[in-house]
C-alpha cells in the first residue's frame, strides 16, 4: 500500500493537467479510502461508495439503520484516514441550539479589566460532524443543525461565523424505536443529499465481523486524502460533461414522482401523496457525476442517475394511507419508477424499430 507521505506528496493540485491525469488521482485517492476503510469496516461496499459520492459532491447524509450495524464507527473511520477534523454530537431531548453552534460568552479582558462577550465555537466548527440520533432532538435544535448544513455558517448575535472547508453532516437515525423521537420534517429531510439505508452483514461478513473484533489487533490507518486533497476533488466533480439525453433523463425521473403532474405513472397517482423538488434533479446529476469519476470515466451516464436514485429520492418521496394498507414502500415505488421510467434514448431506439 502506498505510504502516507508519498500520498499526501502526489495528489494535491495536478488535478488540472487533463482528464486521464485526474481520473488517475481520484482512481487512486478512491482506493486508498476503501483499503483502509475495509480494515475496520467489513462489508457495506454500498454504504462506503454512497458516502464518499456524496462528500465528493460537497453533500450530505442521513444514515438509516438499527443499532449495532456500525454506523457512529463507519463515519469515524472516514474522518480518521481524511485527515480532517471530526466532532460527534450525542442528541438527546434536552439539547440547545447553542450547544451545537456555540453561544456568546461574557468574559474580562486582563489587560484594560473591561467585559466583553467573545464567541465560544461549538461542535458544529468540524470538517465532519456526526449527529448521532439527531430525530431525539426536539426541532428547535434540528433547525440550528440544518440550517447551518444549508448555508455553511452560524449566526449569533450580530455576527456570523463561517463553518470550515470542506465540511460534511452524517446524522444517524433509528428506525425502530420511535418513543420519544421527533421525526424531521420533510423541508429538513430535503437538505440532506442522501438518505442511505444502512442493511445487516450477510452470513459470510457476519462471520468474519465476529473474527476480526474479537481478538487482541487492532488495525493501523494510513492517511488516505487532506482537506484540500478533497476540495480539489469537489471542484473536479463541477467539471464533469453531463449529455443532454441524461439531463432529461433525471428530469423525467424526478418529474414522475409528483402525483399532479401529467407525465405521472398511474402507480404514482395510487401510492403517491407528495413527489421530490428539483432538488432531487441537481443532486441526481452531480451524483451522478462523481459516481462516473469514481468508475474512471469522464462522462455521465443514465446508469450512474439509475444507481444513485434510491438514496437521492427515498426521503423526498411521500407515500399515501393506500400504499401504507396494502404495504408498499418507498424503496418499492422506485424500483417501480426506475423500471417505468426509460432513457430517452432507449424510447427513441423503439420508436425507430416499430
Amino acid at each position: 500500500m502506498t505510504d502516507a507521505a508519498t500520498t499526501n506528496s502526489s495528489t494535491p493540485t495536478d488535478l488540472r493537467g487533463g482528464e486521464e491525469q485526474a481520473l488517475e488521482q481520484l482512481a487512486g485517492a478512491y482506493g486508498r479510502m476503501r483499503t483502509e476503510i475495509g480494515k475496520v469496516i467489513i462489508g457495506q461496499e454500498q454504504t462506503v461508495e454512497e458516502i464518499l459520492i456524496a462528500m465528493f459532491c460537497q453533500g450530505h447524509c442521513l444514515l438509516v439503520g438499527v443499532p449495532g450495524l456500525a454506523k457512529t464507527l463507519l463515519v469515524s473511520t472516514i474522518a480518521e484516514i481524511l485527515e480532517l477534523t471530526y466532532h460527534r454530537i450525542q442528541f438527546t431531548p434536552d439539547l440547545m441550539p447553542s450547544d451545537i453552534t456555540g453561544t456568546d460568552i461574557l468574559q474580562e479582558d486582563p489587560q484594560t479589566g473591561r467585559n466583553s462577550f467573545q464567541f465560544l465555537e461549538g461542535p458544529i466548527f468540524a470538517n465532519m460532524l456526526l449527529a448521532d440520533e439527531i430525530n431525539r432532538t426536539p426541532p428547535k435544535t434540528q433547525a440550528a443543525l440544518l440550517e447551518a448544513m444549508q448555508e455553511r455558517h452560524v449566526t449569533a448575535g450580530s455576527h456570523t461565523y463561517p463553518l470550515p472547508h470542506p465540511f460534511f453532516v452524517l446524522a444517524t437515525q433509528n428506525p425502530i424505536e420511535q418513543e420519544g423521537t421527533y421525526p424531521l420534517p420533510e423541508a429538513q429531510l430535503d437538505r440532506f443529499m442522501f438518505n442511505i439505508v444502512v442493511n445487516y452483514p450477510s452470513a459470510d461478513e457476519e462471520l468474519l465481523i465476529l473474527k476480526q473484533t474479537t481478538g487482541a489487533e487492532t488495525p493501523q490507518l494510513a492517511q488516505a486524502l487532506s482537506g484540500e486533497q478533497i476540495l480539489e476533488l469537489q471542484s473536479l466533480v463541477r467539471q464533469v460533461p453531463v449529455a443532454e439525453h441524461v439531463f432529461v433523463y433525471a428530469r423525467n425521473l424526478v418529474r414522475a414522482t409528483r402525483p399532479d403532474e401529467t407525465e405521472a405513472p398511474a402507480f404514482i397517482k395510487e401510492y403517491a401523496s407528495w413527489g421530490a423538488g428539483p432538488r432531487a434533479g441537481q443532486y441526481l446529476i452531480l451524483g451522478g457525476k462523481a459516481r462516473a469519476l469514481l468508475a474512471g470515466r469522464f462522462h455521465v451516464t443514465t446508469e450512474d442517475i439509475r444507481a444513485i436514485a434510491h438514496p437521492v429520492l427515498r426521503h423526498r418521496l411521500l407515500t399515501n394511507f393506500h400504499a401504507d394498507t396494502e404495504g408498499i414502500t418507498v424503496d418499492d415505488i422506485i424500483d417501480m419508477l426506475v423500471k417505468e421510467i426509460r432513457p430517452p434514448q432507449e424510447t427513441r431506439a423503439e420508436q425507430l424499430l416499430r
